[in-house]
């Protein structure tokens, strides 16, 4: 059985850090392009940052700069460490990996940036 378990959010200043975990269990996590989605309340779900199998990562340009995912696959798990906070960053994060079209998610975690 495959589980994505997110962590490591919550409320957060403007201007504050906050770090994300993903524990993944169920997959040979080392073969997975992992990911993190955000959605906000009326909007539709997006990409916020990936990171391949081979470390490679990219991001939204709305937290390029801020943002950065990493991975540790001795851990099974994917990080998102968030820096300089805005409270446009509200939203719940998603965790998300994917390999040979197979894909799963996990069950989100809520980021409420505000004073």
């Amino acid at each position: 059985q495959v589980q994505l378990v997110e962590s490591g959010g919550g409320l957060v200043q403007p201007g504050g850090s906050a770090r994300l975990s993903c524990a993944a269990s169920g997959i040979i996590f080392r073969l997975y392009a992992m990911g993190w989605y955000r959605q906000a309340p009326g909007k539709q779900r997006e990409l916020v940052a990936a990171i391949t199998s081979g470390a490679t990562t990219n991001y939204a340009a709305s937290v390029k700069g801020r943002f950065t995912i990493s991975r540790d696959n001795a851990k099974n798990t994917v990080y998102l460490q968030m820096n300089s906070l805005k409270p446009e960053d509200t939203a719940v994060y998603y965790c998300n990996s994917r390999y040979s079209g197979r894909e799963y998610w996990g069950q989100g975690t809520q980021v409420t940036v505000s004073s």
